[in-house]
This record gives C-alpha cells, sequence and structure tokens, in this order.
C-alpha cells in the first residue's frame, strides 16, 4: 500500500479491484473495512515500512513504549489507506468530497504576477487530492515525478486527458530535468516537486522534531535562481467527506549575497521543515514519509 493503493496488495491489480467493487456498493465505510485486513497485512510482513513510521512515531510521542509505538504503526498505515481510498473515490467520482480550500487568493496574486512558482509537495496528508483542485489555475503544472510513478499520478490527475493542466517533467533526464524545469519556470507555469524526496540533489541537515534530520534542497535552490516563489501544498482529511486544502504557505528564496549560498538554503529548508513539523503535530497520523529522514544516506 505505502506509497499507491495500485499496489494494494503489492503489484496485485486484483486487489485494487477489490477496493474498487467496495466503494461502488458499500461506499468508503465498506472500503475502510476491507482496508483493515489489507492493513494489517504490511504491519506485520513490511518491515521497511515498520521501521520507517517507527523514525517518525518514536520522535511525535517520544513518551510512548515501544509497544504503544508499534500499534500506532498499524494506525498510521490504515490512515494512508484510507486517504488513498478517498483519492480513487474522488478520482472515480465515486464520493463528493466536501473540500475547505485555503490560499485561493494568494495563488490569484501570484497568477495575475505573470511569474512561475514551484509547487512544494510532501508525503504528507492526501497531496494528489489537493492538486485535483487546482484545474481553476490559468497555469500548466508540471510535476518531477520519476517514471515508476507515473501511471499512478496519471490516473489520479487525469493527466492522459488532453484538457489537463498537468504534465510530467523525469527527473531521470540529463541533470536531473532542470533544463526542462528552469524553462517551464520562465514562461509562467508552475513546477510541482516533493519536498521530502531529493531527486538527485543534496541534502541539508535540519532541525525536524527535536532531531537533525536530512530534507533535499534541490526546489530552494531553483527557486532562488529563478527568482520564483514556492508554494507549499498540504491537505488533511479533516472528516469521512471533509478535507482541507491549505496553500497559504510561502516561502520566498532569493540570495542575499553570493556567499554562504548552501546556508542560505538551509534557512529555507528550515522553514519548510518546520512548517511539516506544525502540520504533523495537527495531524500526527499524516505523515507518509516512509523513509528514515533522520538517518543519513
Amino acid at each position: 500500500m505505502p506509497e499507491t493503493i495500485e499496489k494494494t496488495p503489492r503489484g496485485n491489480a486484483i486487489g485494487f479491484w477489490f477496493f474498487k467493487i467496495f466503494l461502488r456498493f458499500g461506499g468508503l465505510y465498506a472500503a475502510y473495512m476491507l482496508l483493515l485486513g489489507v492493513s494489517l497485512h504490511y504491519w506485520l510482513f513490511d518491515k521497511k515500512t515498520v521501521k520507517s513510521s517507527t523514525a517518525y512515531l518514536k520522535r511525535r510521542f517520544p513518551l510512548d513504549s515501544k509497544a504503544v509505538i508499534r500499534l500506532k504503526v498499524y494506525k498510521l498505515i490504515f490512515n494512508q489507506g484510507k486517504q488513498l481510498i478517498d483519492r480513487a473515490a474522488h478520482t472515480a467520482g465515486i464520493v463528493k468530497f466536501d473540500i475547505n480550500f485555503m490560499g485561493r487568493d494568494i495563488l490569484n496574486e501570484i497568477i495575475a504576477s505573470k511569474k512561475g512558482f514551484i509547487l512544494l509537495t510532501a508525503h504528507a496528508g492526501n497531496w494528489q487530492l489537493a492538486m485535483t483542485e487546482l484545474n481553476m489555475l490559468e497555469k500548466k503544472i508540471f510535476l518531477v515525478i520519476l517514471d515508476e510513478n507515473n501511471n499512478s499520478v496519471r490516473k489520479a490527475l487525469n493527466i492522459n486527458d488532453d484538457n489537463s493542466i498537468f504534465g510530467i517533467i523525469s527527473p531521470e533526464q540529463h541533470l536531473g530535468g532542470i533544463v526542462p524545469v528552469v524553462k517551464e519556470l520562465n514562461c509562467g507555469n508552475a513546477v510541482s516537486y516533493m519536498g521530502d524526496r531529493p531527486y538527485g540533489f543534496e541534502s541539508v541537515k535540519i532541525d525536524f522534531m527535536g532531531d537533525k534530520a536530512h530534507f533535499p534542497y534541490g526546489a530552494f535552490a531553483i527557486a532562488a535562481a529563478t527568482k520564483v516563489p514556492i508554494v507549499t501544498a498540504l491537505a488533511s482529511k479533516t472528516g469521512l467527506k471533509t478535507y482541507k486544502v491549505d496553500f497559504t504557505n510561502i516561502i520566498k528564496p532569493e540570495y542575499k549575497s553570493r556567499a554562504n549560498k548552501k546556508m542560505q538554503l538551509t534557512e529555507w529548508v528550515q522553514e519548510y521543515a518546520d512548517i511539516l513539523n506544525n502540520f504533523f503535530q495537527e495531524y500526527p497520523y499524516h505523515c507518509f514519509l516512509f523513509h528514515d529522514v533522520w538517518k543519513n544516506k
């Protein structure tokens, strides 16, 4: 299940078919009931997911025992599964979600300026559902994602549709796809990066949940070089059929001098990490990083 519902059970299209059947004939509650058993499978047998989830949860809940943390790993896996089901239900038009959109005025102001911008997402909450709310933009949005993730993202955002506002740039291109990224930003379009994935960029050490963690600075370096703002995207599940989509956190990287550029990049990455930390404090079971950012790789 981590990271896409299309792999539930892993690599098994029949598993995904079952979820769609349960959604169509039983609604969200029926699909969530099926999810209980699937989540148990990952909780028991997916050692990598359990280990990375534990790295997060023991820092979010430092006073909890190992046994309690292990139980919370199941809750975290189950909560990600629910949001993946919600995404599938939303994309297929099976369920209509009530979405509280925050930051529309900010986005309209950026659009009116004719400038491009970087949309910074993360494996936090339902980021793909947040993307579906951007159809009102008069800009093309290019997602920087690995080729292996193309199919699931294309389905979720209807990228194959000729009228879609979304496009894809592969970070596996020459120089990590920087050339087409800069081209689109200079044309006034938006480029979306996952702020918790390096995609070939180096990382810097910042404070995250009371410990030193490693986050990539690539998106911030590009924003500073092209002089465009960074808009963070966070989508939180607030009820059975309700979400809050927040685009109000804006970071404006701008080098103050040519010296100590890495130090300046670190400050902006820290600002982003603080935004994520605040989000995870409010929604502790919306953290789907599923890799240990505190371990230097």
